[in-house]
């Protein structure tokens, strides 16, 4: 039975070009016609949600920040959070600069980005013009919510970067990476990750594992692959994430998210 359908968003069901296909759309609102759970699954932060909310008209629960965040589209309100302290991400900072002197940083907090000098190399970037770029010692307090730490570095491939810092960070944080070809870092509180929270959420609705269906296609959805009872990962996604799920969707440019529910819907076996 799929009572629950997890979707990630960026790769899974948004491309390059910011926008969700008409035929994503209309699988989604099927769901939601046969009375389906929906919730979106993303490493974004509540600030980037908008296509959920312009294209899908989506106004529920989105799980925000790999995990870390409990986001209400209606309410504009955070439910629950899971917050790294300013000690763990100074440290973890100082460890990865031990690793690749080159990495830069940032971090997401609940009301808004931090970001070093160089962290982005388009400074003119209008996702984060609003914000100005200074090092994270002179910006970031004991008082700040950081949901995500961030390091990125221009040299090596992203499976690298993680493969170099994820076991001298794993005591301060949890470390992924979502980004295909941009060495760029993800980090949280340690255990929190998609699944944790998808499974916190599914329970207090009273569904099972067995009973979501869940889509992704990068290392931070592979947990929640793992987790679900239908765990798909997109043929165009990442290798880890095929092996995770066990499953895959058609590839994201052949609306693969659309052809499972479609099917599902229609009583077909995938």
């Amino acid at each position: 039975m799929m009572r629950l359908v997890a979707s990630d968003i960026d790769g899974t069901i948004l491309g390059h070009d910011g926008k969700i296909s008409d035929r994503t759309i209309k699988a989604f609102q099927a769901c939601r016609d046969a009375g389906v759970e929906l919730v979106f699954v993303t490493g974004r932060p509540p600030r980037w949600l908008y296509p959920l909310q312009e294209q899908l008209g989506h106004s529920g629960i989105v799980i925000c920040s790999n995990g870390a965040v409990v986001w209400d589209l209606e309410s504009e309100k955070a439910l629950s959070s899971s917050v790294l302290d300013a000690g763990s991400v100074f440290e973890a900072r100082r460890i990865i600069k031990s690793i690749r002197p080159d990495a830069l940083f940032a971090v997401e907090t609940l009301t808004g980005f931090q970001l070093e000098p160089g962290f982005i190399e388009n400074e003119t970037s209008e996702l984060l013009a609003e914000f100005t770029p200074a090092p994270l010692a002179e910006t970031l307090t004991a008082d700040d919510a950081v949901v995500k730490f961030l390091a990125i570095t221009r040299k090596g491939t992203p499976d690298e970067f993680l493969a170099e810092v994820q076991p001298a960070v794993q005591h301060l944080v949890s470390t992924t990476h979502s980004a295909p070809r941009t060495a760029m870092l993800e980090m949280s509180v340690p255990g929190i990750n998609k699944a944790v929270t998808l499974a916190q959420y599914a329970e207090s609705l009273g569904i099972e594992a067995a009973d979501v269906v869940a889509f992704g296609d990068m290392p931070n959805d592979v947990e929640m692959l793992r987790w679900a009872g239908d765990g798909y990962a997109m043929a165009s996604g990442h290798p880890e994430a095929i092996l995770a799920a066990g499953q895959q969707a058609p590839h994201f440019d052949d609306d693969g998210v659309a052809q499972i529910l479609e099917a599902k819907l229609s009583g077909q076996r995938v």
